[in-house]
C-alpha cells in the first residue's frame, strides 16, 4: 500500500539548514507523492508527549533561509532515558512505548528523523522495535560517519572563519595573542577548516593532544621573526598530552550530562603566563549554531530532504541519504553510528596546515 502519511521531526542540537530540510520534505511529499505530512514538535519529546501538527504546503513557504527549526528540537529527549520528576526528584524512565503508541495513533506509516549521531542511535533502536524510519544527517560538527558532509557544518565554518578574520585586525593592532574556541567535542573539523581558512597560526583539535610548551615556543619564534601577534584556534574537546577534557558543567536532566567548554581560557592563561604576551580569549559557542544557513547548506539540506522523501515512498526504511562526492547515496543508519567520524591523522588538511607553517601543538 502506498505511503500516504509521514511524520518529520528535528532532534539534537539545532543548526542552520533544518528548515531547508523541512521545506523540501513537505513540498516534495505533497507535490510528488500526495502525502500528508505531520510535523512533530521538539524532537522525540513530541512523540513521547503527543505534540504535533499537520504541515501544509504554504506552512513551509519562506522558511528556507531561517536558522533554527520551526518544529523545535531537544537534545535531552531520549525516549529510552527520558527525564522525569517523581516526588520532587529527577529520574529517567524508558518511555519508548509511548513513542510507539503515538506513532500508531497518529496513523503514521513512516518517520523522517533529522539529526546527528544521538538521533540516529535513537532511531536505530526504534527501527529494531518495528518503526519505519528514514534519517537525515545533521550536525555542525561533521562527525557523522558514512557521509562526506552534513548540512550545518559549512555554515558553522563560515561563522568561525568570519570571526577569525575579524580578530586578526585587533590582534595585529594590539600585538596580542587571540585564542578562539569553537565547538567540536570529539572531532576537530570546524577548528581545522576555519583555522586554515582564517589563517590561524595555531590549530588545536581533539585528535592531536597538544603540548602547551611547544605552542608557546612556536609563538615566541613568531615574535622573534617580527610577527607580533598570533591567532590560536582551539576545538572545545582539545586535550593536553597526558590530560583530560575541560568540563564546563554537568547537566543532571540530560542523558549526556557532561558539557565541555573553557579550554580556550585555560590555554589563554597558560600562554600569557609562559610567554608574557597579552592574550585574549573568544568563545564562539552557540554562535556557530545560529543564523541563516549558507547557500551550500541550503542546497545540501534540500537534497537530503528530497532524497529522504524518495526513500520513504520506496519504503526503503532504516536508511539515510548520505553525500558521497557529489552524489546522494542511500546508506544504513546502523552503519553510520558504528563510530564517529574524526579527523584521520594522515588527513590531507593536516598536511596542508603543517606545510603552510601552522602549529598543531604536537
Amino acid at each position: 500500500m502506498p505511503i500516504h502519511r509521514v511524520g518529520v521531526l528535528s532532534a539534537g542540537g539545532d543548526c542552520p539548514g533544518i528548515n531547508a530540510v523541512i521545506h523540501a520534505v513537505v513540498k516534495k511529499a505533497i507535490l510528488d507523492y500526495q502525502m500528508e505530512v505531520y510535523g512533530i514538535f521538539d524532537g522525540f519529546a513530541g512523540l513521547v508527549e503527543g505534540r504535533w501538527r499537520t504541515l501544509q504546503y504554504n506552512d513551509v513557504s519562506g522558511i528556507m533561509p531561517l536558522g533554527g527549526t520551526i518544529l523545535g528540537t531537544s537534545n535531552k529527549a531520549n525516549p529510552f532515558k527520558y527525564p522525569c520528576t517523581e516526588y520532587g526528584k529527577l529520574c529517567f524512565k524508558d518511555l519508548s512505548q509511548e513513542v510507539i503508541d503515538n506513532y500508531h495513533s497518529m496513523g503514521l506509516q513512516a518517520l523522517i528523523a533529522i539529526g546527528g549521531d544521538g538521533t540516529f542511535h535513537i532511531s536505530n533502536c526504534f527501527i529494531k522495535k518495528g518503526l519505519s524510519i528514514v534519517g537525515v544527517p545533521k550536525t555542525i560538527d561533521n562527525d557523522l560517519s558514512e557521509t562526506d558532509f552534513t548540512f550545518g557544518f559549512d555554515s558553522a565554518v563560515w561563522v568561525a572563519t568570519d570571526a577569525i578574520d575579524r580578530l586578526h585586525t585587533t590582534a595585529q593592532a594590539h600585538h596580542r595573542v587571540m585564542v578562539v574556541e569553537v565547538m567540536g567535542r570529539y572531532a576537530g573539523w570546524i577548528a581545522l577548516h576555519s583555522g586554515i581558512a582564517g589563517g590561524g597560526d595555531v590549530i588545536l583539535i581533539p585528535e592531536i593532544h597538544y603540548n602547551i610548551d611547544n605552542v608557546c615556543t612556536f609563538i615566541r619564534k613568531r615574535i622573534a621573526a617580527g610577527k607580533k601577534f598570533s591567532i590560536v584556534v582551539v576545538a572545545e574537546g582539545s586535550k593536553p598530552q597526558g590530560g583530560d577534557y575541560t568540563i564546563l558543567r554537568k547537566i543532571e536532566e540530560s542523558h549526556d550530562q557532561i558539557r565541555l567548554g573553557g579550554i580556550g581560557h585555560v590555554i589563554g592563561e597558560q600562554i600569557e603566563e609562559k610567554t608574557g604576551i597579552e592574550t585574549r580569549v573568544v568563545i564562539l559557542g552557540h554562535l556557530l549554531r545560529g543564523g541563516s544557513p549558507t547557500p551550500y547548506d541550503r542546497v545540501l539540506a534540500s537534497r537530503f530532504g528530497a532524497a529522504a522523501v524518495d526513500l520513504v515512498a520506496q519504503e526503503q526504511f532504516g536508511l539515510f541519504p548520505a553525500l558521497r562526492g557529489n552524489e546522494i547515496m542511500p546508506t544504513p543508519i546502523k552503519k553510520a553510528i558504528e563510530k564517529l567520524k574524526i579527523i584521520p591523522l594522515n588527513h590531507s588538511l593536516l598536511q596542508v596546515a603543517r606545510s603552510t607553517g601552522t602549529c598543531l601543538g604536537e
